[in-house]
């Protein structure tokens, strides 16, 4: 997607720990404004090859892994009328955080029974044509 760029980065362990992570990304970065231009978005991941595979998971990673008062950084940040600023990217910590619920993961043997529900002669078979 042009202007995010999915970083993957370790497991997070601590919000202490992330300040000392991103504030080696913009140390990292900071110097390098040119490198970043039409980059509006850093997001950190767990998985960036999930992340990045299609719209849905970049939306679900994004902004349901991020507190916005606790995970929002910025490449070049400032203060400025005491409000928060970013000259360069901004940087969202997507990573699971140790509060998150786990992952869900589809269950096959569920998935075959719910989908008999929709074929033809079920119960839901209609309503599935209805809506497709």
């Amino acid at each position: 997607m042009p202007g995010v760029v999915i970083l993957e980065a370790d497991a997070f362990q601590s919000y202490e720990m992330a300040q000392v992570e991103m504030e080696v990304l913009n140390q990292q970065l900071v110097w390098k404004p040119e490198e970043l231009t039409g980059v509006a978005m850093i997001v950190i991941a767990d998985d960036a090859p999930f992340t990045a595979e299609n719209i849905r998971n970049y939306v679900w990673v994004t902004y349901t892994r991020c507190n916005p008062s606790h995970d929002i950084y910025g490449i070049d940040p400032f203060m400025e009328n005491k409000h928060w600023g970013c000259r360069g990217s901004l940087v969202i910590d997507a990573r699971i955080k140790p509060h998150h619920a786990p992952p869900l993961e589809k269950d096959p043997v569920v998935e075959k029974r719910i989908d008999r529900l929709f074929e033809k002669g079920g119960s839901l078979y209609e309503w599935g044509r209805r809506v497709n």
